[in-house]
């Protein structure tokens, strides 16, 4: 029998497991009981609870009926009107449960849904009213249509808080009998960066080798350097040791396998914290990275748009 992977098999049953997000959580129980809801838009970033509330929800809703009440679909795999002339469609035109009760559509990821396929969306969701209601799963409310919002209630989901994070590190760490000293959980929690899916998904890779994860295991897994090693890059810069700083560079690409993007984000991640460095240069920073971003982004190569950043920042004044 093949493994279970540890996001599904920790996905929370019920909407007690349900990590944080806790009006969102009270109100969903408030509609299981009640047994009537609208149609909802869970936004937020990926991998802290939107896909699991909703299963939660269908789940306690439904019980055993779940399979003929509840359809799950990924719109980022099938963003054209096709899929809403069809399958959507054809579920929600289907009769309601014998116990009265509504069904659900649920669409992942309907961020991606073509202008044209949400229209045809909206026309669904007006027409089958009375048997069917949707759950929305976006990044970004701000890219469904208006008519479509104003149809749905917006659940705005938020970043997990660190305490929350822990929790559900123990839950994966009783259930597999694992072993992680405090450095390795404060190193799990800044490379998710509050995204429970790749927490898993990174535990799990480095479980599948060993049983006491320490700290670098999780770095080494994630291809990321540690802050102090992106603080040492950007200080030699700012000292004006270009030379030092290129060295930190060669470590993070060569030895971590970073990509420019990669660099780029966790530069910017630790831009402001960072102590005994001004105001003035945080900004000046900040600008420059946005410029380099941008190059990548656009197809530059990434190793000279990087080379170029660290010596913009070491002829950067040093008010």
């Amino acid at each position: 029998m093949l493994d279970i992977p540890w996001a599904e098999k920790y996905r929370p049953k019920t909407l007690d497991m349900v990590i944080g997000q806790k009006p969102i959580v009270k109100r969903l129980k408030d509609f299981v009981k009640t047994r009537s809801f609208p149609s909802m838009i869970f936004a937020g970033p990926a991998g802290i609870g939107k896909t699991s509330s909703a299963i939660a929800f269908a789940t306690e809703l439904y019980g055993d009926e779940i399979n003929q009440a509840f359809l799950e679909l990924n719109a980022s795999d099938a963003r054209g009107i096709d899929v809403i002339r069809g399958k959507v469609k054809e579920f929600a035109r289907t009769m309601p449960l014998s116990s009265g009760i509504v069904k659900i559509i649920f669409l992942d990821e309907a961020d991606a849904l073509t202008p044209e396929a949400q229209h045809a969306l909206r026309r669904t969701m007006e027409k089958y009213a009375n048997a069917t209601r949707f759950i929305l799963s976006v990044n970004y409310a701000s890219k469904i249509i208006e008519p479509i919002q104003s149809r749905c209630i917006v659940f705005r989901f938020k970043p997990l808080k660190e305490d929350e994070m822990r929790a559900y590190i123990n839950r994966i760490v009783e259930g597999e009998n694992l072993k992680i000293d405090e450095n390795a959980i404060k190193a799990l929690i800044y490379v998710s960066d509050g995204d429970l899916r790749k927490l898993t998904n990174l535990l799990q890779g480095v479980a599948i080798a060993k049983k006491e994860i320490k700290e670098e295991d999780i770095y080494e897994i994630a291809a990321m350097a540690r802050p102090k090693e992106i603080n040492n890059m950007i200080r030699y810069a700012l000292n004006g040791d270009f030379y030092k700083a290129r060295e930190e560079l060669d470590k993070l690409m060569l030895d971590y396998g970073m990509s420019g993007d990669d660099i780029v984000t966790q530069v910017y991640r630790e831009i402001i914290s960072m102590n005994g460095i001004s105001d003035y240069q945080k900004l000046n920073i900040v600008k420059e990275l946005g410029e380099t971003n941008f190059r990548i982004t656009e197809g530059a190569n990434e190793r000279i748009q990087l080379e170029a950043f660290i010596a913009k920042l070491a002829l950067l004044p040093k008010q």
